[in-house]
């Protein structure tokens, strides 16, 4: 897989623009990527050194239109942890 296939998009939540302050930066993923593969693409992609990734698995929550139900896609979150010395990830263009 590609560095840009990996990385699908950054989650923009309160929680997440709280952890920025600690060089912690989220990123939805692709659900077949791995720590090894998500950390280097991130490398890659931006020029930083990564020191920790951590993964989450969501799973698909069940929805119903009428008589009809089904699921929705499941999701992977990473947390990516960057080292002290690292410069930080620009994701607003300001």
């Amino acid at each position: 897989m590609e560095a840009r296939d990996i990385l699908k998009r950054p989650v923009i939540t309160e929680r997440s623009s709280e952890l920025m302050a600690e060089k912690k930066y989220t990123f939805e993923v692709d659900v077949r990527a791995n720590k090894t593969q998500v950390k280097d693409a991130v490398q890659e992609i931006f020029g930083v050194t990564v020191d920790k990734v951590n993964i989450m698995n969501y799973k698909g929550k069940f929805k119903r239109v009428g008589k009809f139900g089904g699921y929705t896609n499941k999701r992977r979150k990473a947390i990516v942890k960057l080292t002290a010395d690292s410069k930080e990830i620009e994701i607003f263009d300001i």
